[in-house]
């Protein structure tokens, strides 16, 4: 594998395939860039030959898990705030309203088990008086779309969901399911939008075929922060298109992990440095890494990515401050649009 021919092939993507159709015969796909069939046998050489290229084998660095999340949340009943639950699921409250994003309490994500508990579950949620819950879901992999954890949210809660994930959802109970299609837009009230949007990645569960429902990121925008989930995803030119058509980010959600080995991994997730450009193109003014310190994925240990994010950054000589590592369960003020 070699980074540099990687990286022309994605810049080699035009802008226009963004927008072009990508279901054909049952089954999604990327149209700016077809996904690599790497197949079955790659996965057991990844599995059982070693990769090499392990940066460390100290299994450290996770993050700490603050305890009382309910209470202190309890305790401030005004303002925006991001509180990572851990993996990619955040509880946010955008203008009283709250939203939370892939939901997963359980201890494994089918076969990995985690590392670090959640901060909350949907019991503590039941406890914060909670209107309505609004949910988004980026897609069907295990660590992201946990049965048990949906089951256990409100029934009146509202999902937002890629296309082909409706189904799913009602079979648990929930009757408020918006499907979206890339790029569709979904009026949330109170001046609230929900805009869904590509991301690069597939799908796949046991008892269903690959990529038979979509992948996406979602964009809520609200009167006071504009939040971008950018759910699990390879770097691609997707990014500075977004950027280009939702110049005033506030905070970006942006996933860190299971990026070794990278001739297995770079395809469908970024390592830090893609994950760092990603933020460049889409002009945002905060970065929050989420998936790291809860499971282990890739090669490598599940709270190294925040060791190697913070590296980079130093190493870039970027601006610090626009970087956040909240710890599980630690509750970010948002700041007001500055824009």
């Amino acid at each position: 594998f070699n980074e540099d021919v990687w990286r022309k092939d994605v810049e080699a993507a035009r802008t226009e395939t963004l927008y072009a159709p990508h279901f054909e015969e049952g089954r999604f796909f990327n149209p700016w860039m077809p996904m690599e069939n790497k197949g079955f046998l790659n996965f057991l050489r990844w599995k059982f030959s070693g990769s090499g290229d392990n940066p460390v084998t100290d299994n450290g660095y996770l993050p700490t898990v603050i305890p009382d999340a309910v209470q202190r949340i309890r305790a401030m009943p005004e303002g925006n705030f991001i509180l990572w639950v851990g993996h990619a699921t955040f509880l946010m409250r955008l203008d009283r309203e709250y939203w939370i994003t892939d939901p997963m309490f359980s201890n494994r994500a089918l076969l990995p088990k985690r590392v670090t508990p959640p901060a909350l579950n949907a019991t503590d949620l039941k406890h914060l008086g909670i209107r309505r819950l609004n949910v988004l879901i980026s897609h069907n992999h295990y660590d992201h779309l946990d049965r048990d954890s949906i089951a256990s949210l409100p029934d009146d809660a509202r999902f937002y969901v890629p296309l082909g994930l409706k189904g799913f959802i009602m079979d648990l109970g929930k009757k408020d399911v918006v499907e979206m299609d890339w790029w569709q837009k979904s009026e949330a009230g109170r001046g609230v939008e929900v805009v869904c949007l590509p991301m690069q990645h597939w799908s796949r569960r046991i008892g269903q075929d690959v990529n038979t429902t979509l992948w996406a990121s979602f964009m809520i925008i609200t009167p006071s922060a504009t939040v971008y989930f950018a759910g699990d995803s390879g770097y691609f030119i997707g990014y500075r298109e977004i950027g280009r058509l939702y110049p005033d980010i506030d905070y970006v959600l942006m996933p860190t992990t299971a990026y070794l080995p990278r001739w297995f991994m770079h395809y469908a997730h970024m390592d830090v440095d893609e994950a760092i450009d990603a933020f460049e193109d889409l002009k945002a003014r905060f970065f929050i890494p989420t998936q790291w310190g809860t499971f282990h994925l890739g090669d490598e240990p599940p709270g190294y990515p925040s060791l190697d994010l913070r590296r980079r950054v130093s190493e870039r000589k970027l601006d610090r401050s626009q970087f956040l590592f909240p710890n599980i369960g630690e509750i970010i003020p948002l700041i007001g649009k500055a824009r």
